[in-house]
């Protein structure tokens, strides 16, 4: 019977020099126990995502090849499944064997150990395909993965690969990298199913983990609360209870990663005294520490009394560092100079326009990237979330300008639940304000003149709730403009809306999509969560099109 490990690294892109001696640290360590298989995940040396670095320095391949003849020098007495990045008409993904100091690149989808028979395979597609290439009478299958997690994919992966195992009588090793890497997070939870398909050992998630499997068992480690349920995608009701846990762990996971891999150890963000700079702040605190996290207020003429203390009182239950820089005389100066520039252009459009609005929030921007100038090792983080990145109510160079966008593929309603999810669970409890809960969000940049009061979000586009169940069905079912006009929303039958509103706000949610397209081009670094994103690292919407 053959003792088995399960290495769950993570990698750098195109670092193969550190890759590469974590690899065989992990080899030594084995060998120490006893162990004469173990197994890496997809890309295990050249990193993923690894973008067109390998086709930009076409070394790096080399370098990697030669990497692959050192490891396999370590491979006395243990076996060594490893993926790695192969050339040949293309660039594909492929697995090696290593034994006995010997490389066998693919010679075929199998190998024998102690009597038993071991299939491959590589990445998450055509499962099925892939093991009815095999020999007959393989026992066991590897699979070598760089899996991101999403929203919902924890249920489908789980079901897919344990009916397989089930189906097939056969033991089934999954083997996934833990990790960051340009938008992607990376939860591990690397796994062995028995042949009745359960689950018989499972690795640790959102972190690197040595598991170690003997007879097809080991440690079960936990997964995050409700994440292996299934998500069902044909109701909405602002219900994300079964992936609270998930987002926030992903997300603080991958603010740690991007800081740590990038040389920065500190972040600084505008504190509104609202929903998404408050979150943003707790998830910040939590990654890197609330003695790197500084937060400035920066209050106009027109920014009311409670978001400031909101800010005042989050940062002091947070332990951040805090301070305050009034901007009215910034903003009084700059429309001076605005109010000259447009006389000479004769304009007519300056007094409805937002450029006012947008010079707030540009300032804002200014004075986040000028005091991360000041300090080593910190990033301005962009606040922005996706209910407003979808239709562009965010202030291009201003809200959405910074080093990381933490939340950007959270929408606004899950937001809120996000919120009183760490409000409950984490320590200490109740960090937000619960009158940045209660309060209607808004970025505070004018006055309504027939309310006399700020502008809140909700009445210049429409509700979250609405918004949100929008963005969900196009996500998920590809809903076009008359299949949301005839669906039957949550909101809809909750607050009775009239067919003529609700009409409205699905034809300003298609105006506004489409004349934001340009800056989901812009989004800085983010993390992407939900099943589907428009970050344009893999939604390639043309910004040059009408769809509606």
């Amino acid at each position: 019977m053959n003792k088995i490990v399960l290495a769950q690294i993570n990698t750098i892109a195109g670092d193969i020099k550190s890759n590469t001696q974590k690899i065989i640290e992990c080899i030594s360590r084995a060998k120490n126990d006893g162990v004469n298989l173990i197994i890496f995940p997809e890309y295990a040396l050249v990193g993923f995502p690894y973008g067109d670095i390998c086709e930009r320095h076409k070394s790096i391949i080399k370098i990697q090849n030669e990497a692959l003849e050192k490891i396999a020098l370590e491979t006395e007495n243990i076996t060594v499944v490893i993926g790695y990045l192969k050339k040949d008409k293309n660039l594909i993904s492929a697995v090696s064997i290593l034994q006995n100091g010997k490389i066998k690149k693919e010679a075929s989808n199998f190998f024998e150990l102690n009597g038993e028979k071991f299939g491959i395979i590589v990445s998450e597609d055509n499962l099925e395909n892939n093991y009815l290439s095999f020999v007959d009478n393989v026992s066991t299958v590897i699979h070598c993965v760089c899996s991101p997690s999403r929203t919902g994919k924890e249920y489908k992966r789980n079901e897919q690969m344990s009916s397989f195992a089930k189906k097939y009588g056969i033991n089934y090793i999954y083997v996934n990298k833990a990790g960051y890497g340009d938008n992607l997070s990376f939860d591990g939870a690397s796994r062995v199913y028995d042949k009745k398909g359960a689950i018989s050992a499972r690795a640790g998630v959102f972190e690197e983990d040595f598991l170690v499997v003997e007879n097809y068992r080991g440690k079960i480690n936990s997964l995050p609360i409700g994440m292996e349920k299934e998500i069902k995608t044909d109701n909405f009701a602002c219900d994300y209870s079964s992936d609270l846990e998930r987002t926030y762990k992903s997300i603080v996971f991958s603010i740690r990663e991007y800081f740590s891999k990038n040389g920065f150890s500190k972040a600084v963000l505008g504190l509104s005294g609202g929903l998404d700079s408050s979150v943003a702040s707790v998830l910040l605190a939590d990654a890197l520490g609330s003695q790197n996290v500084w937060g400035i207020s920066m209050p106009s003429k027109i920014t009311s009394k409670e978001s400031k203390n909101d800010a005042k009182e989050l940062a002091k239950n947070l332990g951040i560092n805090f301070f305050e820089i009034p901007l009215p005389d910034a903003i009084d100066s700059m429309k001076s100079m605005l109010d000259f520039a447009f006389e000479k252009v004769a304009t007519d459009r300056y007094e409805q326009s937002t450029t006012i609005e947008n010079v707030q929030a540009r300032i804002r921007a200014t004075i986040l990237w000028s005091v991360s100038n000041e300090h080593k090792g910190m990033l301005p983080i962009a606040t922005s979330d996706k209910s407003e990145a979808y239709i562009g109510y965010a202030t291009v160079n201003g809200d959405m300008s910074g080093g990381f966008a933490p939340i950007i593929d959270v929408t606004k309603t899950k937001l809120f639940a996000l919120a009183d999810y760490m409000n409950k669970n984490r320590i200490p409890k109740n960090v937000i304000p619960q009158s940045v809960l209660e309060k209607p969000p808004g970025a505070e940049l004018k006055i309504n003149p027939k309310t006399g009061k700020t502008v809140c979000a909700e009445e210049d586009n429409m509700p979250y709730e609405f918004l949100d169940e929008i963005i969900w069905f196009v996500e998920n079912y590809g809903y076009g403009f008359d299949d949301l006009l005839n669906h039957s929303f949550y909101y809809e039958r909750k607050h009775c809306i009239p067919k003529e509103q609700k009409e409205e706000w699905i034809s300003k949610f298609y105006w506004k999509s489409r004349c934001a397209v340009y800056k989901w081009h812009i989004i800085p670094p983010s993390v992407i969560t939900d099943i589907h994103s428009i970050n344009s690292v893999e939604y390639h919407h043309p910004i040059l099109s009408k769809i509606y």
